[in-house]
């Protein structure tokens, strides 16, 4: 099953940088890369140890009603450098059309820098269900009830 994303280009992207693409046939999410600032794009973004920054993509989106996108880590950069999400998954809703950027954080003790055009993070579409909140005078006991936070075993 597939679902169209419409994609703009922002007015300083650098449109010689691919869109969003699945890597694999059977990827589930499809790669974001930095689209720096012109100014920026030679030396780059650096995030030092413990830092976060907005990194952009270059380019704003059309997400149809009753979907979502995700913005997840990619696992080789969380893992080799320590580059994450502070805000994993992250949620672009359907009605949002500004310029997508990714919050990145910088786990580790050294500095490390994001290219022009680095692939940063991933996104992936997902459908929606919008709940219908009903005050109730009680709600039902199951076996945990208020058991929280580890409170199933070790964890």
């Amino acid at each position: 099953m597939s679902v169209e994303i419409k994609i703009e280009y922002t007015a300083d992207a650098d449109r010689a940088l691919p869109l969003p693409a699945y890597e694999t046939p059977l990827a589930a999410g499809a790669d974001l890369r930095a689209n720096l600032a012109e100014a920026d794009r030679a030396a780059g973004l650096t995030l030092g140890a413990g830092e976060r920054g907005l990194v952009p993509t270059g380019f704003r989106m059309e997400i149809p009603e009753g979907y979502e996108v995700q913005i997840r880590p990619r696992s080789g950069l969380a893992l080799k450098h320590g580059i994450s999400l502070p805000n994993t998954p992250g949620t672009i809703d359907a009605d949002y059309r500004g310029p997508v950027g990714v919050i990145l954080i910088n786990l580790s003790d050294r500095p490390f820098t994001i290219a022009h055009g680095d692939r940063i993070a991933q996104m992936v579409v997902a459908p929606v269900l919008q709940a219908r909140f009903v005050l109730a005078d009680e709600l039902s006991e199951t076996e945990r009830g208020a058991g929280g936070f580890g409170s199933t075993g070790r964890g």
